[in-house]
């Protein structure tokens, strides 16, 4: 089975979309888009689903998600969504009310943005790799499509801000966001997706009133 992105394009990329209850990192540079990317992948399904925010406040995500015809709002009410704010140094209590919320509302897709945070509080990398480890297997036990996100640090190597997040992820989506010639390009790549099929290349992708939109490239 797959799961619709609901970005545009992306599925196709992806070869029908990310296979059921699998944990994606979303990873790039600041500004790629990548809380817009998780609004969007929540708002355009029926399922209901959980948004676990470290950093941004619950009503800045609402705020930002209206600007695209998202109404936050109006999914909770209905429990097609539940916008969850919690402070990085309390991950390990956070996880069971996550669970419990998961529950209450059936719900089978999650975004926890964004790790990156957590691991600014943590004293070794192991313990994040740990932690998302743990996120992972409960995710999987309540058969939830997730999404981690991560970033770049600007002339990094890795793939995530502290190295160890694409390792223990199902899959990696890379937002590449970057200045060329005094132009802004952006391009999104499937850089990883365990056990199936995807597009190898980087294809051109764009951010509108509706979101984010990807311009499949052929080979």
């Amino acid at each position: 089975m797959r799961v619709q992105t609901g970005v545009p394009g992306l599925d196709k990329i992806m070869c029908g979309g990310i296979p059921e209850n699998n944990m994606i990192l979303l990873t790039g540079t600041c500004g790629a888009g990548k809380t817009i990317f998780c609004s969007q992948f929540l708002a355009s399904s029926q399922d209901p689903g959980v948004y676990v925010s470290f950093e941004e406040e619950t009503e800045e995500l609402r705020e930002n998600a209206k600007t695209f015809g998202w109404d936050f709002d109006r999914m909770e009410k209905q429990n097609k969504l539940r916008v969850l704010k919690y402070d990085p140094f309390r991950i390990e209590d956070i996880l069971e009310v996550v669970e419990n919320n998961i529950h209450e509302i059936k719900a089978t897709r999650c975004v926890f943005d964004s790790v990156a945070a957590l691991g600014v509080h943590m004293r070794e990398t192991s313990e994040l790799r740990r932690m998302i480890l743990e996120i992972n297997n409960i995710m999987k036990k309540n058969r939830c499509t997730t999404i981690i996100v991560s970033e770049i640090v600007p002339g990094s190597s890795a793939l995530s801000r502290f190295g160890v997040e694409e390792f223990v992820s199902d899959g990696i989506v890379l937002l590449d966001n970057r200045m060329i010639n005094g132009e802004l390009k952006r391009a999104l790549g499937v850089l990883k997706l365990r056990g199936t099929d995807h597009s190898k290349m980087m294809h051109p992708y764009t951010i509108n009133s509706k979101g984010i939109s990807v311009a499949v490239r052929k080979k």
